[in-house]
């Protein structure tokens, strides 16, 4: 047992779907404090349905996180993982923890890696050894490694082996005996030049119109110059810092001709542009997205002058495939990973000019390196839609006085992006509705109308007066539509359905104590007061599916057999397929997230040859903007094949790896999709961090059917469209799964 999983975590350069932060970023997940009772591990790489933010069991704050496992459960072991780069100088980095274990049968262990690049794995030590099994109480372990010269990144985390549960809090990552965000960093530009560390100089009070536009033509400069100009791309200026050296300047130009000189001036000072002896070329044969520099020749904009400028550094760019500020991450995905992007945590705000860095960072991200800029905008005709969005949050961002609002802001701004992946997800606790506490009630939009879906507290819940069925008419005194309004420009989805999604899910958040709700039950309609109680007394979990209870597999008749994704383990796909050989039809529901990673261990067994289900793009460092085509991903027929009819079904929870798996299963001749619009938001994860300690994400893939129709935003399009009724909800029923079965045997 010990030698399969060692081999495993370390053939593995970094494990599938680990979250590379920053050692600064760390503090903030290490006690697992910012994550959401019953999900997966904020971002950790964690496997859904085995891994949960525990709110019951914790050593010390209000949570742990708690890795559980049955003779079910898939693989030997099951790990939540973290890596951030080793930019840091030191001997000895330790990695300890608090653990707790209930009956494991094997053992539980941290463990902590160190690799060389993308292959090489360098150094290694895991607590496995000490045969932590069994039931114990809290207790802190520890491991060491040396600090290898060379080394790139350190992987690090928390096992469990065999069945039962094992619980981990209160980590910490230390290097030479302090916390990694305090070691010495490897010599950068950041390690010599400090002038603004402790805040930016810059106070912006109002803003002209004449102010803005400036602004706005430096954030497109500033960007285009990151992500091209040789002195830059290399690592030889603190780029954040230099912003707020220009700054005063274009703020005390009184027009754009000033401006724009004091810009061609600054960029000057870095140096004439090597004329390239090997040049970048620019390859648009398999492009999906070409390059976003039109403005560059607008002299109208910038004059002749510094449009020469930046037309000189862009025709003398050298090939490459990583910059200091951006490379794309190793292993099948490719998505573009943000290096040596300060979250700057010890900054205090508000600071102007800090709030604008954040601004113009996530703003040039999703210029050069978000592969669905071009469909982002609510009217996809607006070609000017992103530049429109920056001269609209120059003045909401730079003059927000307080971190909450300048938080709200950001988030304000990142929904323009209409992307699922990408909210401020440090900063959801000042998301409306604001409040450590929540009625004891799980809650859906349903036909539009917030609805009762179930008690989430065996006590407080039926105590709350509230009842499964229940639809809410008012909160508070505040109609729903009112409160809908308020709250719709701060949540950051992809489309609607998944807004509306999760107002469900915070909709009865706010203060701890009384609240008044007006419901409509059943026609009867009348105010009731109830209580909000405390988060760590709710079962969340119930947000995250709306499947069938019970097995994984299930046969519903002779002629019907049932899977859902949300507990499939890859392991058991052929045995399940192998239960339901006799069967007419298979539905597939994925109205949940996956467990595990089935979709090729089930998708073989429905498929009779090559299959192609899904295309990427992938982003182009040497040409920013720029995304090309991967070839399409398959399925590979394997036996024992299914031949009866596939039916799968969606709705709004379905999002990312759900869609993905979707997109897979539809590829089954004749299979039928039944449902609602999802989520819209597939592809790996990018990691943004911005000033005073915040993080986002961004999908940081294309994802398209073969045909190259987009999923992003449009999510998985059913064959039959069917949500949910009120009524059907009120009688116990599943309108979506009646309706496959219907489509399997046609009553």
């Amino acid at each position: 047992m010990k030698t399969r999983w060692l081999a495993l975590l370390l053939g593995v350069a970094v494990p599938l779907g680990a979250q590379t932060l920053t050692r600064q970023n760390l503090p903030a997940i290490l006690g697992f404090e910012n994550g959401q009772p019953g999900q997966t591990p904020s971002v950790w790489s964690a496997p859904a349905g085995v891994a949960f933010i525990d709110a019951q069991v914790f050593h010390s704050g209000k949570y742990s996180a708690r890795i559980e496992r049955s003779a079910t459960t898939a693989g030997t072991f099951s790990t939540i993982t973290v890596a951030i780069p080793l930019d840091f100088t030191g001997q000895m980095i330790t990695w300890r923890g608090w653990i707790k274990t209930e009956d494991v049968s094997d053992s539980v262990a941290l463990w902590l890696r160190e690799d060389q690049g993308t292959t090489a794995s360098v150094a290694f030590a895991t607590s496995q050894g000490l045969g932590v099994k069994g039931t114990t109480d809290w207790k802190q372990y520890s491991i060491s490694v040396p600090v290898v010269s060379g080394a790139t990144t350190v992987i690090f985390g928390f096992l469990v082996s065999g069945t039962g549960k094992g619980w981990v809090d209160d980590l910490e990552l230390l290097v030479d005996g302090v916390p990694a965000a305090q070691a010495p960093g490897i010599p950068t530009i950041f390690t010599t030049d400090h002038e603004f560390d402790g805040g930016s100089k810059i106070t912006i009070t109002s803003l002209s119109e004449m102010q803005n536009k400036n602004l706005a033509t430096l954030a497109k400069v500033w960007g285009f110059v990151k992500y091209h100009h040789s002195a830059v791309t290399s690592g030889k200026h603190h780029w954040d810092y230099e912003l707020f050296r220009i700054l005063p300047q274009v703020l005390k130009a009184p027009d754009r001709g000033t401006a724009n000189q004091a810009i061609a001036a600054w960029i000057g000072s870095f140096g004439s542009i090597p004329t390239c002896t090997v040049c970048a070329t620019l390859k648009t044969d398999d492009a999906y997205l070409g390059t976003n520099i039109d403005w560059i020749v607008d002299e109208s904009l910038l004059g002749p002058d510094l449009s020469q400028v930046l037309q000189n550094i862009y025709r003398n760019r050298t090939p490459q495939t990583k910059q200091f500020f951006v490379s794309l991450r190793s292993g099948a995905t490719g998505n573009p990973q943000f290096d040596n992007e300060p979250p700057y945590v010890t900054i205090k705000l508000p600071d102007s000019g800090y709030q604008l860095l954040a601004l113009f960072r996530f703003w040039n991200m999703v210029q050069y390196f978000y592969p669905n800029r071009d469909i982002m905008s609510d009217d996809t005709a607006d070609t000017d839609y992103w530049d429109n969005v920056l001269s609209e949050f120059i003045p909401r961002i730079a003059l927000a006085q307080t971190s909450v609002s300048y938080q709200q802001e950001l988030m304000r701004f990142i929904a323009k992006i209409n992307d699922t992946h990408a909210n401020l997800w440090s900063s959801i606790g000042v998301r409306p509705p604001v409040g450590t506490c929540q009625l004891p009630v799980d809650v859906r939009f349903v036909e539009g109308r917030p609805m009762v879906l179930r008690d989430n507290s065996k006590t407080a819940g039926p105590a709350s007066g509230l009842m499964p069925g229940d639809v809410i008419e008012e909160l508070d005194g505040v109609a729903v539509d009112d409160l809908v309004a308020q709250w719709r420009p701060l949540y950051a989805d992809s489309n609607n359905a998944a807004r509306m999604r999760d107002m469900g899910n915070y909709f009865t958040r706010g203060a701890c104590g009384v609240a008044e709700v007006f419901v409509d039950r059943g026609g009867d309609s009348f105010y009731l007061i109830t209580n909000r109680v405390a988060l760590n007394t709710l079962d969340l979990t119930g947000t995250s599916t709306h499947d069938r209870p019970g097995d994984a597999f299930q046969l519903l008749s002779d002629d019907v057999a049932y899977i859902k994704i949300s507990t499939l383990k890859s392991a058991d796909a052929a045995a399940d397929i192998q239960a339901a050989a006799r069967t007419k039809g298979l539905i597939i529901d994925l109205r949940n997230y996956p467990s595990d990673f089935p979709i090729f261990a089930l998708g073989q067994l429905l498929v009779s040859e090559r299959t192609p289900f899904a295309q990427f793009t992938f982003a182009d460092i040497t040409n920013p903007g720029v995304f090309h085509w991967a070839p399409p991903v398959m399925l590979v027929p394997q036996e024992p094949h299914y031949n009866g009819k596939v039916v799968i079904l969606i709705d709004e929870i379905t999002q990312s790896s759900a869609e993905y798996h979707s997109m897979a299963f539809r590829s089954v001749p004749g299979a039928i999709v039944i449902g609602s619009t999802t989520a819209g938001a597939d592809g790996d994860v990018s990691t943004v961090l911005l000033p005073g300690n915040l993080s986002s994400y961004i999908s940081g893939l294309g994802v398209f059917y073969p045909n190259h129709t987009p999923t992003q935003r449009v999510g998985i399009v059913p064959d039959i469209v069917l949500t949910p009724t009120i009524e059907g909800i009120r009688a116990g029923r599943d309108e979506l799964l009646e309706e496959a079965i219907r489509q399997i045997t046609g009553n």
